[in-house]
Order: C-alpha cells, then sequence, then structure tokens
C-alpha cells in the first residue's frame, strides 16, 4: 500500500526568472531551461521547491535569478 505525502502547512515555491540566454552553452543548459519551464530572457515560473527543481536551479544559476515566496 503506498502512502500518501502529507502537505506541508506552509509550501514552499521559487519564483524563477531567466536573466541569460543559453546560446554557447550547450544544448545540457538549453533542455535545463525547457525542463524548468523557462526559453526566453525575462521568462519567470513560480515552481515548487522539490529537489529536482532546486538540482536544475543549480545547473542553470549563471542564467536565472531566484527568490523565495511563501504561500499561505
Amino acid at each position: 500500500m503506498a502512502t500518501k505525502a502529507k502537505k506541508k502547512s506552509a509550501e514552499q515555491t521559487l519564483v524563477v526568472t531567466q536573466v541569460a540566454g543559453a546560446t554557447g552553452n550547450g544544448p545540457k543548459m538549453f533542455e535545463t531551461l525547457k525542463g524548468l519551464g523557462l526559453g526566453r530572457i525575462r521568462a519567470t515560473k513560480e515552481l515548487e521547491d522539490t529537489p529536482a527543481v532546486r538540482g536544475m536551479i543549480a545547473r542553470v544559476r549563471h542564467l536565472v535569478s531566484v527568490t523565495e515566496k511563501k504561500d499561505q
């Protein structure tokens, strides 16, 4: 039987904004930005704060800016 993950009372979300283009950084950087839902400079997405998202942000940290937003 699978157990359901309990929802946190205050979920964290990250606001990720692309500040630089992926041109010249290789295909892995381009695909990581696409995985985050970005693709153009100044594109912004609100993403759930998970280890997978944090890992993708770490890979493209020089191309994005990140702010934490606490949902209520």
